[in-house]
């Protein structure tokens, strides 16, 4: 099998496509597939089932990530019968980052997220979200998994190696565009480590993140570890898209 680019799309805030319709005609040439975001970061974002269905609209293929964090099982039934109706039969399953209220719905977790899809339709595709921690068994038994981000090529690797399972791992990649956003990364999730002289790097050359980011898809291909990398080029993606054409 090829070598997967999986690209993140920064979903709208406001109730306007334009963006991100530029964001997947500029990646097209070189994502073979998108992740859509479910309400990241805390943020109220328009649907990533939604946006999903745009992005087959427009050709491509698309992964609808929905997070725990802010549905009952009403809701999230409700999100299935759209993403049926739209076409869209590919899920990334997430706990979801803490919102800014502090307050969750605590009707679902990750697990039963994956079983109710399961049961809801056997043409699902439902993929879980992994830190380079221990997998537990209800993972493994997952359609795919992407790998927490990190800025780590080796530890990766390790991971991945002492992991194996026989479905589709995609390895975590982000661009880091500057110096304010190493330190918005370092507090919102404070367990991804940042190389210190990478966040000099980017201080001082606003391609600098982006060169990185683009390497490391590099290695984590040659490695042979991983079936392809989830890659977050943030507002980057002009850049990004620009120095992987024709590499990949």
């Amino acid at each position: 099998m090829p070598f997967e680019l999986v690209c993140e799309i920064e979903p709208p805030t406001k109730p306007d496509l334009k963006r991100v319709r530029h964001q997947i005609g500029t990646l097209s040439q070189v994502a073979h597939s998108f992740l859509i975001p479910d309400n990241h970061i805390g943020r109220a974002t328009v649907s990533s089932v939604a946006v999903a269905h745009e992005v087959e609209a427009m050709g491509g293929r698309s992964i609808a990530c929905l997070n725990s964090r802010d549905r009952n099982l009403l809701g999230f039934h409700r999100d299935l019968l759209t993403a049926a109706a739209y076409g869209v039969g590919r899920f990334l399953f997430v706990y979801g980052d803490k919102p800014a209220s502090g307050n969750r719905t605590g009707d679902l977790t990750v697990r039963t997220m994956i079983e109710e899809a399961r049961g809801f339709s056997a043409d699902f595709r439902v993929g879980a979200a992994a830190g380079l921690r221990p997998l537990p068994a209800w993972k493994r038994a997952a359609d795919f998994l992407f790998s927490q981000v990190s800025f780590s090529v080796e530890a990766q690797v390790r991971w991945r190696e002492a992991n194996p399972v026989d479905v589709p791992v995609y390895a975590g990649v982000m661009v880091l565009a500057s110096e304010r956003h190493a330190r918005t990364l370092a507090a919102a999730i404070p367990d991804i480590a940042l190389p210190a002289d990478l966040v000099e790097r980017v201080a001082a050359d606003r391609m600098a993140g982006v060169e990185a980011a683009c390497e490391q898809v590099f290695a984590l291909r040659d490695s042979g570890a991983f079936d392809g990398v989830h890659l977050i080029p943030v507002t980057r993606y002009r850049d990004v898209e620009s120095r992987l054409a024709g590499a990949l």
